[in-house]
């Protein structure tokens, strides 16, 4: 299952809005009922660009989802394939940790290697707890 999603997440990455940065992430979000919703980042001028990851959970919540598995995660700059982990920004950590439980996953690849992280694991000590 957790390469499925890093390879949806690669796919989605690609239709990154990116041209400041120039880095492409993908997200792969997976809810406890097997759904999935992919998300990318989308930059501007400004500086009120969104993560892929709240992409994914925006249109998740949106839908009616709450209850979440995993997410998986590839970034890499544009023209690039993405090798080295691409873990979430503090914005997106904190968040995140609004909607999941301790059991939550976050997935990323690095070099080949399959990593996961809980959210403990991210963000320990987190606000809200």
């Amino acid at each position: 299952m957790f390469e499925k999603d890093i390879e949806l997440a690669k796919q989605v990455r690609l239709n990154s809005y990116s041209p400041y940065s120039n880095y492409r992430v993908g997200a792969c979000l997976r809810c406890k009922d097997g759904s999935t919703y992919l998300g990318c980042n989308i930059e501007n001028h400004g500086i009120q660009g969104i993560c892929a990851e709240r992409t994914a959970f925006a249109k998740a919540i949106s839908e009616g989802k709450r209850d979440f598995e995993s997410i998986a995660i590839v970034g890499a700059p544009k023209g690039k394939d993405p090798i080295e982990k691409c873990l979430p920004c503090g914005y997106c950590r904190q968040f995140i940790s609004e909607f999941v439980d301790d059991e939550f996953k976050f997935i990323v690849e690095n070099n080949g290697e399959i990593i996961t992280y809980t959210i403990n694991d991210l963000l320990p000590n987190r606000f809200g707890l």
